[in-house]
């Protein structure tokens, strides 16, 4: 799961009883349709109602999903679709029990993490598509790369390996926007050290401005902000190994003992939002678009509202260094209690097709692929050309959260308390390695 909206439930117990209840343990697992069983001439397969749990519900995603779905209803009009947003702390909250519930959603974005993505294929509740990766092309027009990441063995343990269970339409980074109307104010150009990064806060703070706006409320930011401290003083493979829970990642290492220490210095110095642990992470960019702080870390999912809010005057920038939190957005997983599984692989293909990806475009989305292809300016210029860089390179970290069942809760919760001052680095890195020995068995 993407550390991207703030997250209130745990669902552990949920799982482990849908785990444990006829036909959802791995012993009753659905069965893969293999790519000559799959038919892919939708307008013969009748009339066929899809039901699609989604998260696409702020501006711009809301505008390319209405697109879409208006041309595939145009194209097939023997395909109805009924679909269901919800925002993603409402659609993670709900589609376990949707997923395994007897009127379950034909198909439903689904987050990639291990207590997400990985306890549904465990539970048997997401239908493997690699006969339609083949079927389709997927596999020559994704890259393994992102293939990777909504892939999973039966057991639902190893982020990375086995079979397919979804497919993604965008790609997201977490950055540094900014103010450009305020750095041209402070005389300060975009930074590209992290020299420049602290010579611009230092700056911004003596001038009376706020430097960095942050809202932590419900605790989904801080690990942007900890993930920023750590890609300036780790290494992105090292980074990597403790975001996917490896064998040779470890907590306690003077890098990020540096980058708690960060955090707690950028907490000191003023410069981050009076009050950052009672405001709202969506008040905080709304706070940023309207003049309120000169940086802004958060994810590229906000392009299209900071674009409609600002215009011209803001911009994004990549972290100074090799290293960038991001990945996919959350895949679209077909459930494996539909009862049309092959025009559900059909709509999806069709919202991740070539063409679908000019809309993603069109509407201030960051398509997964295929950004180098699209003509934009301005800040979706920034993020296209941040993503290009990023995709290609091995500087790209998976989200912190990839790591264990509970990664979620501790990172943020220990992060919450370490900017608090309830945890000390020590204290905090422990708590970090604690959860993760105990995803290995106690070791």
């Amino acid at each position: 799961m993407n550390l991207r909206r703030p997250v209130t439930v745990a669902i552990g117990a949920a799982l482990l009883l849908a785990a444990c209840t006829p036909g959802g343990g791995s012993s009753d697992r659905p069965a893969e349709r293999p790519a000559g069983e799959v038919r892919t001439d939708v307008a013969a397969m009748g009339q066929v109602t899809l039901t699609i749990w989604d998260q696409e519900t702020r501006a711009g995603q809301e505008q390319q999903i209405t697109r879409l779905n208006e041309q595939f209803q145009r194209t097939y009009p023997n395909i109805k679709i009924n679909r269901v947003p919800r925002s993603f702390d409402d659609l993670r909250n709900t589609v376990k029990l949707g997923l395994s519930g007897n009127e379950a959603p034909d198909i439903a974005q689904v987050n990639n993490g291990k207590q997400d993505m990985g306890a549904f294929v465990k539970a048997g509740l997401l239908l493997p598509m690699d006969g339609y990766a083949q079927a389709y092309q997927w596999t020559t027009r994704y890259p393994e790369s992102v293939r990777k990441l909504a892939s999973y063995p039966d057991s639902g343990d190893v982020l990375g390996e086995g079979k397919l269970y979804g497919v993604p339409q965008t790609g997201e980074l977490v950055g540094i926007y900014y103010n450009k109307t305020k750095l041209t104010e402070l005389g300060i150009k975009p930074p590209t050290t992290w020299a420049e990064f602290d010579e611009a806060l230092a700056k911004a703070k003596a001038a009376g401005q706020l430097p960095i706006q942050f809202g932590n409320l419900e605790k989904s930011a801080g690990p942007y902000l900890f993930g920023m401290a750590m890609h300036r003083n780790s290494q992105p493979g090292v980074e990597a190994a403790l975001a996917t829970g490896r064998p040779e990642a470890s907590w306690p290492t003077d890098a990020n003992r540096a980058a708690a220490r960060q955090l707690l210095d950028w907490s000191a110095k003023g410069y981050l939002t009076p009050g950052f642990a009672g405001l709202k992470n969506d008040d905080a960019w709304a706070n940023f678009a309207k003049g309120q702080g000169v940086f802004h870390i958060n994810g590229t999912w906000l392009t299209p509202d900071l674009k409609a809010a600002m215009g011209d005057s803001v911009g994004f920038l990549r972290p100074p260094g090799e290293a960038v939190t991001g990945g996919t957005g959350l895949p679209w997983a077909i459930s494996a209690k539909s009862k049309n599984p092959d025009a559900a692989a059909a709509y999806i293909n069709f919202i991740t097709s070539p063409d679908a990806m000019k809309v993603l475009a069109e509407t201030s989305n960051l398509p997964v692929l295929d950004a180098g292809k699209q003509t934009v300016s301005g800040l979706q210029k920034d993020v296209f050309d941040a993503w290009q860089s990023a995709s290609t390179s091995p500087g790209l970290v998976p989200y912190l959260d990839y790591a264990t069942p509970n990664a979620y809760e501790v990172v943020s919760d220990s992060i919450e308390q370490l900017l608090s001052g309830a945890l000390d680095p020590e204290a905090f890195l422990g708590r970090l390695q604690a959860d993760l020995d105990a995803s290995r068995g106690g070791r």
